[in-house]
């Protein structure tokens, strides 16, 4: 009898070993972790927005209306939950692109009205910011490419035969991927012009 059951646990053990589970397993934690390094990404530009509004405003009080958007758009951004259930729902999935999407836009907005104010431009810390809000720019381009490419192998991995009768049975669905209407134009960092001395006023 102890044969016996000993032969069973082997020959599940080696068909569980061949089926994918693991791969599946290991495919799932790399979505999640590069899922992680998307949204500390994300953070990190929402950070910095408070002090470049805060630095916009002091030049240029009268852009409220730019300066309002925002802020809203921030406050938009960084109210939806990103937890990782977020990738198993495509609907909460879109909500959060269409407002980090929204921030994009509203930042370029307050970048384009810098260009009105030549102290602004030349202000230290305002320069500062915008440097960094580049280097965020450019690291939540390659987070993000990074999670793309993490979901599509996943997502290979759970569609095909056999080990879709795997994801099938322990219940592991396919991924809604991070696509933007405007893909391309979110993907340029904002334009960042130090070699021009400001004009004077």
């Amino acid at each position: 009898m102890r044969k016996i059951i000993t032969g069973l646990l082997l020959s599940a053990t080696l068909l569980l070993g061949g089926c994918g589970y693991n791969t599946i397993q290991e495919q799932d934690e790399g979505v999640k972790a590069s899922w992680s390094e998307v949204v500390n990404q994300y953070q990190r530009r929402a950070d910095l927005i408070p002090n470049l509004v805060q630095t916009v405003r002091g030049y240029a009080a009268q852009e409220e209306k730019v300066l309002v958007g925002v802020t809203e758009a921030r406050a938009r951004a960084t109210s939806i939950q990103v937890t990782p259930e977020v990738l198993n729902d495509p609907a909460a999935l879109q909500r959060f692109q269409a407002a980090q999407g929204q921030l994009t836009t509203a930042l370029k907005s307050l970048l384009a009205v810098s260009e009105n104010y030549p102290q602004l431009k030349s202000d230290q810390n305002f320069r500062d910011l915008q440097a960094q809000l580049e280097g965020t720019e450019n690291r939540i381009t390659v987070a993000r490419n990074r999670y793309i490419a993490a979901v599509a192998d996943y997502n290979i991995t759970v569609r095909r035969f056999p080990t879709n009768l795997t994801a099938m049975v322990f219940k592991y669905p396919v991924k809604a991927n991070f696509a933007v209407d405007n893909a391309a134009e979110i993907a340029k960092p904002p334009a960042v012009n130090f070699d021009q001395p400001a004009p004077a006023r």
